[in-house]
């Protein structure tokens, strides 16, 4: 704390610093729930923990309800003014059903460990706790709303459009995603394009008389040598068939084929340009005979900074830089939510979470020691960028 803050943003800080333990029993909970992205009972169930903490605290919330997918909810705190400080964050992991009791949460040397113990459940946590801080002293400059979504491992099906009406109103987001290993923040991210697609080709007795058919599994191989030449690094386009499958029997020409695609990339018109490309090679058949059809499974858009994106990233370091964490930006092919909200217009910053790494593995960490000053700098660039 320095002599820079003011007497209300002392009690915010000094609260949140007396709050570690409740912080970290809440995360406990959090990541001893199963909450796969399909598995919609887990993942309202840390809906359901979530709610109990915000009626604990007096925070008013709403439930957006989702037949396929986990429901969204919305917190609110404060109102009155057209523009909105939003704080997000995603409630499903990658992980599958009965992952939190082969690993449940435990604390070893200083680090926390448990299925999406990182990724993002001290983020959840840390953005409920400074939702509470300002419902029980006041002195946020606008209305704070929190999002705690379902669905942002598969790509946000359910969630994106709750994102973006939210966004369009807001004057700042932070989304909570983990802070990078080095403390550092993202100010910005690659898009993504996840695609499936599949081959027809024409059986054949692969012994007796082969002639006669028309491998699929072949015509995916050269489309997939194909896709995998778009690449350029120096562009940050990449182009990945990471999924492969198709195939009668061994002693079968292939009848069919199909695969899945993963294209990042760092601007809109990037994306037009590769997807162009992709389109391409879907309607050219290699060999003669074989069709390919073609589907977009999910998008993330990227997060490219702007000037008032880079003004909301300077108020958040200075911020840190007052509590005594050295926090620069920038920039992951990794892809978020935290796209949705920039490409409707509204100042985002990203990995704004307590620090961790190796998401998306068993090795999967958070460092427990930066839960606190982490909602603490969030908490002072809420009333800061408020008053910018």
């Amino acid at each position: 704390m320095t002599a820079l803050s003011t007497a209300d943003e002392k009690q915010i800080l000094d609260w949140l610093a007396g709050e570690r333990a409740a912080m970290l029993g809440l995360l406990e909970d959090l990541v001893n729930t199963d909450s796969g992205s399909y598995d919609k009972p887990g993942v309202d169930a840390v809906g359901d923990l979530i709610r109990s903490f915000l009626d604990a605290s007096g925070i008013v919330h709403e439930t957006v309800a989702n037949d396929t997918f986990g429901d969204g909810i919305r917190a609110t705190v404060g109102g009155g003014a057209n523009t909105t400080i939003l704080l997000m964050g995603h409630r499903d992991t990658v992980f599958p059903k009965q992952e939190a009791s082969r690993r449940p949460f435990r604390i070893d040397n200083g680090r926390a460990y448990g299925p999406g113990v990182a990724d993002m459940k001290a983020g959840l946590v840390m953005n409920a706790f400074v939702l509470a801080a300002f419902q029980k002293f006041g002195g946020a400059p606008a209305p704070l709303v929190g999002l705690f979504t379902a669905d942002e491992e598969i790509g946000s099906p359910s969630s994106r459009p709750l994102i973006e009406s939210e966004a369009r109103r807001a004057r700042a987001v932070f989304n909570s995603e983990p802070g990078r290993p080095n403390g550092n923040v993202v100010s910005g991210r690659k898009g993504g394009v996840f695609m499936r697609f599949e081959v027809t080709g024409k059986a054949a007795h692969s012994g007796a008389n082969p002639e006669l058919g028309i491998s699929a599994i072949e015509e995916l191989a050269r489309k997939t040598v194909a896709l995998h030449a778009l690449t350029d690094r120096a562009k940050g386009t990449t182009v990945n068939v990471g999924l492969i499958s198709g195939g009668q029997t061994v002693n079968t020409v292939a009848p069919w084929a199909k695969g899945e695609i993963d294209l990042r990339f760092v601007t809109p018109a990037d994306r037009s340009a590769a997807m162009a490309r992709i389109e391409e090679i879907m309607a050219t058949s290699y060999l003669a005979g074989t069709s390919a059809k073609l589907e977009i499974a999910g998008e993330f858009l990227p997060l490219v900074e702007t000037p008032e994106g880079k003004r909301l990233f300077d108020v958040y370091t200075s911020c840190a830089g007052e509590l005594g964490l050295k926090v620069a930006g920038e920039f992951t092919g990794g892809c978020a939510d935290s796209g949705f909200a920039a490409n409707v217009g509204a100042p985002t910053l990203c990995a704004t979470g307590p620090v961790g790494g190796r998401a998306h593995t068993p090795d999967e960490y958070l460092e427990v020691e930066t839960i606190v000053p982490r909602a603490q700098t969030l908490a002072l660039a809420v009333m800061r960028v408020g008053r910018a």
